[in-house]
């Protein structure tokens, strides 16, 4: 297919959409308000037709008169040869139901156009998204809070990529600072202790026993040398193992990122110092008891934050300053950012920073997601690495597989608490969400090779025309595939993906249950229904791929 047929071509559905649109407008011209248009793709709403418009209930706000009366005058004259028929229901709602030809229609598009058919007709331009996600300190191992943050920007980041748009996945590491020379600090003591001596970690030190391993580790390669290291071989040791194993753990869990930037890198090419600069050009710094401050009250935020201490030490917010400017410099024309709740008061700096810049602050979108807690036997887990208990990303990815601890942490909005339930991560049931979606994929490919083994062979878009009644809820939930991915892109929804995925998986099941697929004595409907089986194929590893979920051929 040309990129040219992609860019212009235009779904039956959306057709069909666009020409209710236009003769609603037609018919009243001095109304402009926006309106819905919602296809219907669940079984208790299959009794409102196939779509549902509320355009008579908005309009008779506006006009001051009944929404049936309003709905009636838009539906007196409204035809389309893909439209079976239209009613008035309730108090106003219009409800169109569509005819055969439009399922055949629409099954041969899906069948022509491939993934393409998800990234047609989209009505806003093309950008330049920057993700960051996870960029926890070299200083530890990922806690299981970070698998959450993880997924959500990978899969965001996936699907707007797959949606055509520039997409760069980034991690900061903050290796600069005095979270550094504290693990530093606290590894020299804890490498001194191999050797011999008696010593303590400061009650603010890092206590983790991950410090231990390492400084066994490093005592193994250096031996009672590890005593008369340098200073600074404490810190940059310590800081580039963590480092690894942050990258080794996201790997394993399934996200590359395209950049891994260094905050050190600021401090030693000037950046920060440049971006001081830019601030106080701006009008923005200003200095008070020795020290340099961002008048961030100028912009909302509660009070005005240190940007350089009496001391000369630079504050984080030095470093954001730069690392904004940084990331618009490189191209980013919208910026992303996943954090942790309890970063709520970061976005108003953040905003605050950019406008000191002489940026537009909308540039900036942050998705803040709430705690991760773990039930296990019906309770909930009470955190301990001494008691052995799962608290590690590592641990999670480990204990119940990549696929699971991905779709697990997304299958939850954002803002909402969640609770990874370990019993139903492990279990092989229906009951397992992830079971569920690959076990009906799976069923897709069977369907599939009995068919060609009983010798129907070569279903093409030709065989659209003759599927049924029956397979109409199925096809019109393929085709929101579409619908979903764009709100995803828009709001940043990403577990609205995981609900479609389960979703469809339910509807399917529904339909094999009900449905007698191959009819040896009815090849013609046989044929149909296996070109809607194999867009459910595609359907289903289109998500699972989006959603950085393996596809299995057997399970």
């Amino acid at each position: 297919m040309s990129l040219l047929k992609k860019v212009i071509a235009m779904n039956t559905l959306n057709i069909i959409i666009k020409a209710f649109k236009e003769h609603v407008l037609q018919v009243y011209p001095s109304v402009t308000l926006p309106f819905d248009v919602t296809l219907n793709v669940d079984q208790q709403r299959q009794q409102f037709g196939d779509l549902s418009s509320n355009a008579a209930m908005i309009y008779a706000k506006e006009l001051k008169s009944n929404p049936r009366a309003v709905a009636h005058n838009i539906l007196k004259d409204f035809n389309n040869p893909l439209v079976n028929s239209s009613e008035i229901a309730g108090p106003g709602f219009i409800n169109i139901t569509l005819n055969p030809d439009f399922f055949s229609n629409i099954l041969n598009e899906l069948h022509e156009y491939g993934d393409a058919f998800f990234k047609l007709e989209k009505n806003y331009p093309l950008k330049k998204f920057n993700i960051e996600f996870v960029s926890a300190n070299p200083t530890g191992p990922l806690h299981l809070g970070h698998g959450r943050g993880g997924i959500i920007g990978d899969v965001l980041g996936t699907i707007l990529r797959f949606l055509g748009h520039t997409v760069t996945k980034e991690f900061y590491s903050n290796d600069a600072g005095n979270q550094i020379e504290k693990l530093g600090a606290s590894f020299k003591i804890r490498c001194l202790q191999k050797t011999g001596q008696s010593l303590e970690i400061p009650e603010d030190g890092y206590h983790g026993e991950y410090l231990k391993e390492l400084a066994d580790k490093a005592y193994a390669e250096l031996g009672d040398k590890l005593a008369t290291q340098p200073e600074s071989f404490y810190a940059a040791y310590a800081k580039d193992y963590l480092l690894q194993k942050i990258k080794e753990t996201l790997a394993a869990y399934g996200i590359e990122y395209d950049i891994w930037f260094s905050e050190k890198s600021l401090h030693d090419s000037g950046a920060i110092t440049k971006g001081l600069e830019l601030i106080r050009k701006n009008g923005y710094l200003y200095e008070k008891d020795g020290a340099h401050w961002l008048k961030s009250t100028a912009f909302g935020d509660d009070k005005d934050r240190v940007l350089k201490k009496a001391t000369g030490e630079l504050t984080y917010v030095s470093a954001d300053v730069a690392y904004l400017e940084d990331k618009i410099e490189r191209g980013a024309e919208k910026l992303i950012m996943v954090l942790g709740q309890d970063h709520h008061s970061y976005v108003v700096r953040l905003k605050a920073v950019l406008q000191a810049l002489g940026k537009d602050p909308h540039m900036l979108d942050v998705i803040l997601y709430q705690l991760v807690t773990i039930k296990e036997s019906g309770q909930q887990v009470r955190l301990s690495k001494r008691a052995g208990k799962i608290i590690s990303l590592e641990d999670i990815t480990h204990t119940v597989g990549k696929d699971v601890a991905r779709f697990f942490y997304l299958h939850r909005k954002a803002d909402a608490h969640l609770e990874f339930d370990i019993d139903l991560a492990l279990s092989r049931t229906e009951e397992n969400p992830v079971y569920y979606i690959q076990y009906a994929y799976v069923r897709t490919l069977s369907m599939l090779e009995k068919a060609d083994s009983m010798g129907i062979h070569s279903i093409t878009a030709a065989d659209a025309k003759h599927v049924t009644e029956k397979e109409s809820l199925l096809i019109k939930k393929i085709v929101a595939l579409a619908r979903v991915l764009e709100d995803i892109s828009q709001h940043y929804q990403t577990h609205l993906l995981t609900y479609y995925l389960h979703d469809l998986a339910q509807l399917f099941s529904t339909y094999y249950g009900n449905t007698k697929v191959i009819d040896m004595q009815n090849i013609p409907v046989t044929r149909g229904r296996l070109l809607v089986i194999m867009q459910l194929r595609d359907t289903f590893n289109l998500c699972l791929r989006l959603l950085g979920l393996s596809a299995p051929d057997k399970m």
